[in-house]
C-alpha cells in the first residue's frame, strides 16, 4: 500500500507542471493502471457552467454504447450521476457501494454495462475551486469483485489534485485567445431520436473542426460527442420546449472557441432539437476564464458589468449593493487575475491575443 500511495503522490505532482488536458488525462490513466486494475475508462472535460462534456475519451468497449450511456446520464434516474457527485460531499463513489452490491438496481448497469461485459465502475467528479472541470469513470470486467475500499481511497487521494490540474489546463486554454475562424453560424436539426435531419454547410465545417484525434469520437454517429451530449440533455422529457439551454463552450483542434446553443422545437412532425454552433464571443470565453480563476458569483457579476463599461454608480444601482462592496469585489478580482485597474482587467479579458 505504501508503494501505491507513493505512485499516487507522484501522479498528484504531475498535476501541477502545466500539462494540457489531453496530456494530463493520458498520464493519469496510464499511472492509475499501474496501481489499480482497470479494464476500461471514460474521461471527459466539462463546461463548469453547464456540466456538459466538452471533450470526451471513451475507451472500448464503452465507445460503442455512447448513445445509451448519454441517454442514461441525462435522461434517466440512476445512482452516481456525475452532476450529483459534483455537488456531493464525497466526489468519488463506486457502483457497488451505491447499490449495496446489487448492481441490477442500476439501469446503467443493466442497459449499458452488463451487455458490454462490464461490472463495477468507480466514478469521480473532478471539483476544484467549487467548480466541476471534468469527470472520470473507471470500469472493471463483470464479476463478483469490484473496486475495494483501499483502491477507492487511492483514487480519492488523487482526485482533488487531478481536478486542480484540469482547472489550470482550462485556465491556460481560456487565457490564450485564438484568432477565430471567420464563418457563419452552423445549424443542425435533429429528430426525436437525435438523428440529423438537416444541416447547413457551416455546421458541417464546424463539426469537422471539432474532431480531435486526442479525444476519441465516442461512436454517436455524425455528431461530435460534446454536441450530442448537449442535445441529449435538452431532449429530456422534462426539458422546456421553448427554452434554450445554457451556452456550452467548446474548443476546436485549431484553438478556436465555439458556443453551442440547443433549443427544442415543436411542430406537426413531432419534437425536434435545433443546434446552433458559432464562434464564441469574447465575453463567453471571459466567463469561462473567470470560472477557472475561482471568482465567486458576486465577483463575476461585478466583473461582467465592468466589461460592459458600467460605472460604479451603475453597478450599485443594478446589483443593489454599496459602492464599498463593488470596490471590495473588484479588489478581489484584481488579485485573482493579477491586474491593477479596470482598464487592465478589460484588456486582459477582452483584448487581442498575445503575438504567437
Amino acid at each position: 500500500m505504501a508503494a501505491a500511495e507513493r505512485r499516487i503522490d507522484a501522479l498528484a505532482r504531475r498535476c501541477y507542471v502545466g500539462l494540457d488536458a489531453a496530456s494530463l488525462r493520458d498520464e493519469t490513466l496510464r499511472g492509475l493502471r499501474a496501481i489499480v486494475p482497470i479494464d476500461s475508462a471514460f474521461f471527459a472535460v466539462v463546461d463548469p457552467a453547464t456540466m456538459l462534456f466538452t471533450s470526451v475519451l471513451a475507451e472500448e468497449p464503452l465507445a460503442e454504447a455512447a448513445a445509451l450511456f448519454l441517454e442514461n446520464e441525462f435522461g434517466q434516474a440512476d445512482v452516481n450521476k456525475f452532476t450529483a457527485l459534483a455537488f456531493a460531499t464525497d466526489h468519488v463513489r463506486s457502483l457497488d457501494a451505491a447499490t449495496s452490491d446489487d448492481r441490477t438496481t442500476s439501469a446503467r448497469y443493466v442497459d449499458v454495462m452488463a451487455p458490454l461485459g462490464l461490472g463495477d465502475e468507480l466514478r469521480a467528479a473532478l471539483v476544484s475551486a467549487d467548480r466541476c472541470w471534468g469527470v472520470l469513470c473507471l470500469h472493471r470486467s463483470d464479476g463478483p469483485i469490484g473496486f475495494g475500499i483501499a483502491e477507492i481511497a487511492l483514487v480519492r487521494r488523487l482526485v482533488p489534485h487531478l481536478a486542480e490540474g484540469l482547472r489550470r489546463a482550462i485556465v491556460a486554454a481560456a487565457a490564450v485567445a485564438s484568432h477565430p475562424t471567420v464563418r457563419g453560424p452552423g445549424v443542425i436539426v435533429l429528430d426525436e431520436n437525435l438523428s440529423i435531419t438537416s444541416t447547413n454547410a457551416e455546421a458541417e465545417q464546424w463539426m469537422a473542426d471539432l474532431h480531435d484525434p486526442r479525444w476519441m469520437d465516442v461512436g454517436t454517429g455524425a455528431l461530435p460527442a460534446a454536441i450530442y451530449a448537449a442535445a441529449a440533455q435538452a431532449a429530456q422529457p422534462d426539458s422546456p420546449q421553448d427554452e434554450t439551454v445554457a451556452v456550452t463552450r467548446l474548443r476546436t483542434r485549431n484553438g478556436d472557441w465555439l458556443a453551442v446553443h440547443v433549443s427544442q422545437l415543436g411542430g406537426p412532425t413531432g419534437r425536434q432539437t435545433a443546434i446552433v454552433v458559432e464562434s464564441a464571443r469574447p465575453m463567453q470565453i471571459a466567463s469561462l476564464y473567470l470560472d477557472a480563476r475561482g471568482l465567486t458569483l458576486a465577483q463575476k457579476r461585478v466583473t461582467s458589468l465592468v466589461l460592459q463599461g458600467r460605472s460604479t454608480k451603475e453597478i450599485v444601482k443594478q446589483l443593489h449593493i454599496s459602492a464599498y462592496t463593488v470596490q471590495e469585489h473588484l479588489s478581489s478580482v484584481f488579485d485573482k487575475l493579477g491586474v491593477g485597474s479596470r482598464r487592465e482587467l478589460v484588456a486582459a479579458l477582452l483584448g487581442p491575443p498575445p503575438p504567437s
